[in-house]
């Protein structure tokens, strides 16, 4: 790690002093501050795992320590990292002190090709090609990225895409990493790879650890602090409290509906690959889904279930097979990226937004807001909502159109218990007015409470259907 810069042993890695943050407002309307008076200390070397409620501030707050990626709004206070206020850091001692790695399509991928993603940071530093070789070839290799190393990153699964973005921060062997919700693009046991490697930086390396989470059972056996961001202030909460959240509790069970025998969407021995050189996604894939049903489809990263939805869709032609798509006209595709269905200037024109060929009003647009916890950010700008705040948002304004197939990845990326409740019911809610719901999602807690059936997709096709509790109870991984 000699490229980093040389820092004394007892200033703090990260200390806010009395910040407060604020986005701009919408022309009339007075923003409230997201962060308000919050003081903290990181010392170098911890692992800190930072937890709050979607809408809390633990992405501003991470934002706010890299000035690259810092949001417009106003701040008061003071951030100091490795004891310089980050606002002073140029591009390459900012580089060198801080790594940060967004969640979502956060801006974190920028080049064609994974390489090239790689040795970006170390080129615009100026860095000589013998020492960017190395350090490339050395993170790679840290991360298992050998296989990845030539591919596009635009046919990057979310959790390899994830994987790649953390390599990119790495390269410039900073004293400090931020992670905004690094593990919920990630199937099991890349997870559990996951925390290692970063366990392993922390320890092996000395590197302080940042991470915003929803899901800080995964990596609490490995964080030496946990700070919890609520009511606009910052508290200290113990590891061992830290635990998976509790089974949704729906209030009624889900079944599949006795009506639910007309197909919503059929896949039929279909294949399709990105390139006609590069290898097949799905191979002789065929699959099935029902109206009246939620229905999950699980698997590694990469193994293709956004490709399948995106086929489903008609996003993406299969290459040969067949697909009946009855539905074609009232379908709605949910992406892992919310982003792609983000238009407007405010959170309530988004969801007006396709009111005038959908039969609802203002009314229900706003009743769809509070029913998210979206009702006191309607003025705001969708881009500067939490990435979780932003997946609520999307996932409203596609359920106001009350679609008869609705295709849905990952649809609890970066959601709190609160958050994936409601989305569960508005889920259930849709499939028992008669649509379908096809999920494709790494939450195996939400597949065992709202899905009937679970698919698992493997080699670029169904390898088994079965009803949820069966597939829980007879899969060794999953169960």
């Amino acid at each position: 790690m000699d490229g980093r810069l040389a820092v004394e042993s007892h200033v703090p890695a990260l200390e806010l002093s009395n910040v407060s943050f604020a986005y701009p407002s919408a022309p009339g309307d007075v923003s409230s501050p997201v962060l308000e008076g919050v003081s903290a200390r990181i010392p170098q070397g911890e692992f800190c795992l930072v937890v709050g409620a979607n809408g809390a501030g633990k992405t501003t707050l991470l934002r706010l320590c890299k000035p690259e990626v810092a949001p417009a709004g106003s701040l008061t206070g003071e951030i100091r990292i490795m004891g310089r206020r980050a606002c002073d850091l140029d591009v390459a001692d900012s580089a060198r002190s801080v790594g940060y790695v967004g969640q979502g399509d956060d801006g974190r991928i920028v080049c064609d090709t994974v390489w090239q993603e790689l040795a970006f940071c170390l080129e615009n530093l100026g860095m000589d090609q013998a020492e960017m070789r190395r350090r490339v070839a050395e993170v790679s290799y840290r991360l298992g990225l050998e296989q990845l190393f030539r591919r596009r990153t635009s046919e990057l699964s979310g959790g390899q895409a994830q994987m790649v973005a953390l390599a990119a921060a790495l390269v410039a062997e900073p004293r400090m990493l931020l992670l905004d919700e690094p593990t919920s693009m990630l199937d099991p046991i890349a997870r559990a790879d996951f925390a290692h490697a970063l366990f392993k930086l922390n320890r092996e390396l000395g590197m302080t650890v940042v991470v915003a989470t929803h899901e800080p059972w995964a990596l609490a056996p490995y964080a030496t602090s946990c700070l919890r961001i609520e009511g606009r202030s910052v508290q200290t909460v113990p590891l061992e409290e830290l635990s998976a959240p509790p089974e949704l509790a729906l209030g009624r069970a889900v079944t599949t509906s006795p009506a639910a025998n007309d197909a919503a969407v059929t896949l039929s021995e279909a294949w399709q690959r990105y390139g006609v050189q590069e290898p097949w996604v799905l191979r002789d894939c065929s699959y099935r889904a029902r109206h009246g049903e939620v229905v999950a489809i699980v698997g590694g990263n990469g193994s293709g279930k956004s490709t399948l939805l995106h086929v489903l869709a008609g996003v993406q032609r299969i290459r040969r097979g067949r697909i009946e798509r009855p539905d074609e006209a009232s379908q709605a595709l949910l992406p892992q990226h919310p982003e792609a269905l983000l238009a407007c200037d405010s959170v309530l024109d988004e969801l007006m937004e396709w009111s005038s060929g959908q039969a609802y009003g203002e009314p229900e647009a706003r009743a769809m807001a509070e029913r998210l916890g979206l009702g006191d950010v309607l003025g705001r700008d969708p881009f500067d909502l939490s990435h979780g705040q932003r997946q609520l948002l999307v996932l409203g304004k596609v359920a106001l159109a009350r679609p008869r197939l609705l295709l849905a990845d990952e649809p609890t990326l970066g959601l709190d218990a609160l958050a994936r409740q409601r989305v569960a019911e508005l889920l259930l809610e849709l499939s028992e007015a008669g649509s379908a719901v096809v999920m494709a999602t790494h939450d195996l807690g939400f597949v065992r409470s709202l899905a009937t059936t679970t698919s698992m997709l493997f080699d670029g096709g169904i390898a088994c259907t079965m009803p949820t509790h069966e597939f829980f109870e007879r899969n060794v991984l999953y169960g």
